[in-house]
């Protein structure tokens, strides 16, 4: 795997090293150490799938509150989007929009506090998401997609997504930054 540092600190873009013969090809798309190496979260403690039916589907932007510290792998054809939402960090409050490749079968790593979410760009999308905390409904949260304070840009016109997701609150940067202070000194 080759990891691509992007501008969102500690995310990355992975490329898969293929080796290919007449059969094919092989291509390792997790390894503890090459993660641990590139400073990123090593073990994983869940992996999920979704489906979505329909181009133009959009999911998130999620992320979890502490204690959480859920950091994703992502894979699927869909424009994929990070927000980072780690006051100490220097691309606080900035997204990032790439789209990712399925013929070349990339991947996006998104590090713990980093709000994540996507739209698909083709009918019938297979995303697969690797999480290195457990999911927990008591902690999630997000941030909604249109939201003017950080202007993402769409390449689909037509949105389809599920009501949580259009219904998100608007951000409210000293009401998170108050939330965030007070789950990081709640007891875990």
């Amino acid at each position: 795997m080759r990891f691509e540092p992007l501008a969102i600190q500690g995310a990355a873009r992975l490329h898969l090293d293929r080796h290919a013969d007449e059969r094919g090809w092989f291509a390792r798309v997790f390894c503890e150490r090459e993660f641990a190496q590139h400073g990123h979260a090593s073990s994983l403690a869940q992996a999920s799938l979704s489906f979505n039916a329909r181009a133009g589907t959009v999911r998130g932007l999620h992320f979890q509150w502490p204690p959480s510290q859920e950091s994703k792998l992502v894979r699927g054809e869909l424009l994929d989007v990070l927000l980072d939402l780690r006051p100490p960090s220097p691309s606080y409050l900035q997204h990032l929009a790439l789209p990712l490749d399925a013929d070349e079968r990339q991947a996006l790593y998104v590090p713990v506090g980093v709000a994540h979410g996507f739209q698909t760009l083709a009918d019938a999308t297979e995303v697969l998401y690797m999480m290195s905390d457990y999911y927990a409904p008591q902690l999630q949260a997000g941030v909604r997609w249109n939201d003017p304070a950080f202007g993402i840009s769409w390449p689909m016109a037509q949105i389809i997504q599920n009501d949580r997701d259009r219904d998100l609150p608007l951000f409210d940067r000293s009401g998170f930054e108050r939330e965030l202070q007070r789950r990081r000194a709640a007891p875990a």
